[in-house]
């Protein structure tokens, strides 16, 4: 392979890795564990599936109130077709300290297809995924996790693409939001990450994962 390609290759995966927090209307870096590779990794039962491959420690976490604004931005707009998730883990203590294990997780808030002839993603193009933290999120610190299944190599292997960031929920309410285990969540089978999405015939298509909880 030509070393311009090969250039070109990495500069289109640094343009997927999330590395910015948004939250509350502002912005943090040192609030993410920033991933070490920006290449993507393939299986959504690696260990990697929880917060990224080996990623570096977070230098803060950022209080955001119940209710409200929270999500990632990549550097540049969204090239890879595939669903997007955020999901919202409970620490049992300090964000800093916990390494994601457990089934802590659940999903508030997807970006699915929104077209299945061809099959294409509400995703494509975006630079920014914000949503709002539910109302009755229990207060505490949580990792924020967002994840994307890139599915344009049409293979049934995704690229995917994942990062934490550590968070401190304020106000909130007493939810019991059902938790899930990642890895663990979503097997490397499951039909929303198998798709051909070029020769999906407009058959329905299904996040995979847990459903979102709205509190």
């Amino acid at each position: 392979m030509k070393f311009s390609s090969i250039l070109g290759t990495a500069l289109l995966a640094t343009q997927n890795i999330f590395k910015t927090l948004v939250a509350g209307g502002k912005t943090s870096t040192a609030a993410v564990r920033q991933p070490q590779s920006v290449e993507p990794f393939h299986s959504i039962t690696s260990p990697a599936a929880t917060c990224n491959q080996n990623p570096a420690a977070a230098q803060e976490t950022v209080e955001v109130p119940a209710g409200g604004q929270l999500g990632f931005q990549l550097s540049s707009n969204m090239y890879h077709q595939g669903p997007v998730s955020i999901y919202l883990g409970k620490a049992p203590g300090k964000a800093a300290d916990w390494d994601g294990s457990g089934p802590s997780w659940f999903k508030i808030a997807e970006w699915g297809a929104n077209n299945l002839n061809p099959l294409q993603f509400s995703s494509l193009g975006m630079s920014e995924f914000t949503t709002s933290i539910p109302v009755n999120t229990p207060p505490g610190e949580y990792l924020a996790r967002i994840e994307q299944l890139g599915l344009h190599l049409g293979t049934g292997v995704p690229e995917i693409f994942v990062s934490c960031a550590q968070i401190k929920v304020t106000g909130g309410g007493s939810g019991s939001p059902p938790g899930v285990s990642i890895p663990g969540y979503i097997s490397d089978t499951d039909p929303g990450i198998t798709v051909d999405i070029y020769n999906n015939r407009g058959k329905p298509y299904t996040v995979p994962g847990p459903a979102v909880w709205r509190g």
